[in-house]
């Protein structure tokens, strides 16, 4: 299980994705976009297959968590493939399939190569972020 300040981050990146739809002509879901900038991020740290190896396994994971990602597959490149499929879910209870996979994701990360590199990485893909957007409520990080 993600602990709870990663998926804190995940509905920040999240959020802060869907406010530049409302914002931007910018093309494809929050979701897409938010995956698009870690995937860049981490590609060039682990390169294409250390990146497509992680995210199969977040997307695993999330599978497990949220049937409605059953349709999304990551392709050779490390991309996803058929996320227009899944409908965000909106419900203060309840993390949505995309909420999961990035915060599947995020907690890979940190299981991986620790908490501070990957702050610094989000930091990176999200330049515009200041310190507590990668912070929980608490001020505690991922």
């Amino acid at each position: 299980m993600v602990p709870q300040e990663t998926r804190d981050l995940a509905r920040r990146l999240l959020a802060k994705e869907a406010a530049t739809d409302k914002t931007s002509l910018s093309t494809g879901s929050a979701m897409s976009r938010v995956y698009e900038r870690l995937r860049w991020s981490l590609c060039a740290l682990a390169g294409v297959a250390g990146f497509r190896a992680l995210a199969s396994r977040a997307l695993t994971l999330a599978k497990a968590e949220s049937p409605n990602l059953s349709a999304i597959q990551v392709i050779a490149d490390g991309s996803l493939q058929g996320l227009s499929e899944i409908e965000p879910q909106i419900d203060a209870h309840h993390d949505g399939g995309e909420v999961i996979l990035v915060a599947q994701l995020l907690g890979l990360l940190v299981t991986f190569i620790g908490e501070p590199l990957t702050l610094r990485l989000v930091q990176d893909a999200w330049p515009d972020a200041g310190q507590d957007d990668c912070n929980s409520e608490d001020g505690r990080a991922v």
